[in-house]
């Protein structure tokens, strides 16, 4: 009976140990969930803080930057008219420049090349 009632005391301290276990493991994933949503409140706390500081120094450089984007539309509008003011002037010679680089055509041999026929038919 000794050895019955060993077995029992065994199998019941098992148990318990297994209920230990699953109450840590709940446990464990109850403070890491506290922990993340304690992160996330920090986190947004902190965006919101930095966020803040931001859209003071924006505003306190010039605002939200409207008249600087206009600036910056016309200054390229400027340079896009005279890139194409530079293109119909130039179009012309850069036509006329690839039209002779076509179109000509030397009618000399050159010295080597008079050489090697020579040499390779002798005379």
């Amino acid at each position: 009976m000794n050895s019955g009632s060993g077995i029992q005391e065994l199998m019941a301290a098992e148990t318990r140990a297994s209920q230990i276990v699953a109450e840590a493991r709940i446990a464990r994933g109850d403070r890491m969930k506290q922990a993340q949503t304690d992160a996330d409140e920090l986190i947004a706390a902190y965006r919101l803080e930095q966020q803040d500081a931001f859209d003071k120094a924006a505003s306190a450089s010039g605002g939200s930057g409207g008249d600087a984007s206009a600036k910056l539309q016309a200054e390229t509008n400027k340079n896009i008219q005279a890139m194409q003011g530079q293109f119909t002037k130039n179009a012309q010679k850069a036509v006329d420049v690839l039209l002779s680089k076509c179109c000509e055509v030397s009618l000399e041999v050159p010295t080597a090349r008079i050489r090697s026929t020579q040499k390779l038919y002798g005379k």
